[in-house]
């Protein structure tokens, strides 16, 4: 068996790096999208809070109780309410108002809160974005709770002096009950992995997987075929060169033009957006594991590809899936079962495990270390078919 040559392996990197440096396009297009990319995305996904989302705020109710609760909900920071006068009649078209959702306070209201019977207030939401309406359904409902607190305030403080000296005569346990019930019952959260709830967090992983296999895939696909389609790809398995050496030949330069990009991408997401990262040594492994399993993805798509255009045709058709279904963007508990099953074939999947396993959860190698083994096998089989297919294209 022909031992691997390095001298020959950097004369086949040397010429991709050649082909990568004089096709300018492809040089601006490695250079300006990482950082790009990562800013585009990184404030896509950074806030965590709807502010100012536009709304209308109808008061058809003349009560005082209906104003304090005008005045109440106004404060609300999630809403940039647009008063309308109680005569209109279309606030259900959030489409031809402009605004996503819409508060009315019927007539009557304030008398219902006086006989103990309230009115449920209208609340109309876009539901296109089921996240958001959700988010604003709580923004109302918390706003309902301070006018409830502050209504539950002013009655305590019109109590006549005689009705506190009845309630003295009540058993402790039954006052301490009685107050209790007149205040709010809550939770006491204690939030883990993720304290500041910055969704940025979560998504990194995503974020670095979608620019490195966006460009290392589709521009590692179009190699060997590049090289099929001029004709030297028959030159160069004629050579003396092995199939080894052209291979690794060929991934090289990449590998070192991607390298920079995950420093650049990280880099980018600890200083703009401020993102934490731990244990720096294990979190490289996984890049470095996830970024020669895309190589061989994008150099296993080259071998069988007839020419660039087909090329290009299954990485997009590779792509797109695995965005959608690796749990880079969203939780894929989300998903329904045998999608999920799907998704383990992806190797975005098992390197957003792991990186969050390590990143966010602190977690030890238990729970990530059959990511890790998954990545590495998919370098070994995607290098090997690579190879295999070089050469069937030799026969």
């Amino acid at each position: 068996m022909k031992s691997i040559s390095l001298r020959a392996i950097f004369s086949v990197a040397y010429k991709e790096f050649l082909h990568i440096y004089r096709d300018r396009r492809v040089l601006v297009l490695l250079i300006i999208l990482p950082p790009l990319f990562t800013f585009i995305f990184g404030h896509a996904f950074e806030a965590s809070e709807q502010t100012d989302v536009p709304a209308l705020l109808i008061n058809r109710d003349n009560a005082p109780a209906a104003q304090r609760f005008i005045d109440v909900v106004s404060k609300n920071k999630a809403f940039q309410w647009k008063r309308m006068p109680p005569e209109i009649r279309n606030e259900s078209d959030l489409l031809s108002n402009g605004v996503r959702a819409a508060l009315i306070v019927p007539s009557g209201w304030g008398e219902s809160l006086k006989n103990g019977d309230p009115i449920p207030l209208p609340l109309y939401l876009d539901g296109s974005d089921t996240n958001t309406a959700n988010e604003l359904e709580g923004n109302v409902r918390q706003s309902l709770g301070d006018f409830q607190m502050k209504e539950r305030d002013v009655i305590i403080d019109n109590m006549p002096s005689d009705v506190f000296e009845l309630g003295k005569q009540l058993p402790v346990e039954v006052r301490h009950q009685f107050v209790s019930l007149m205040s709010a019952w809550t939770t006491k959260s204690i939030v883990l992995y993720n304290p500041k709830e910055r969704f940025i967090d979560y998504v990194l992983p995503g974020i670095i997987g979608l620019i490195l296999q966006l460009l290392t895939v589709t521009l590692m696909a179009c190699t060997i075929a590049r090289e099929r389609e001029s004709g030297t790809l028959s030159q160069l398995l004629v050579t003396s060169l092995g199939r080894g050496e052209i291979v690794i030949g060929k991934i090289l330069p990449y590998f070192a033009i991607s390298t920079g990009l995950i420093v650049v991408v990280i880099g980018l997401s600890w200083w703009h957006f401020g993102v934490p990262f731990y244990r720096p040594p294990v979190l490289a492994l996984i890049c470095l594991l996830f970024l020669l399993c895309s190589l061989g993805l994008g150099l296993l798509i080259s071998a069988f590809s007839r020419n660039q255009t087909q090329a290009i045709q299954f990485s997009v058709f590779f792509l797109l899936p695995v965005f959608v279904l690796s749990g880079a963007f969203a939780p894929l508990d989300q998903l329904p079962q045998p999608v999920r099953y799907l998704s383990e074939f992806f190797p975005l999947t098992h390197f957003c495990r792991a990186f969050r396993l390590v990143n966010m959860y602190h977690a030890s190698i238990a729970f990530y270390g059959l990511d890790l083994v998954l990545l590495f096998a998919g370098v070994i089989v995607t290098f090997i078919g690579a190879a295999l297919l070089l050469r069937r294209s030799e026969q």
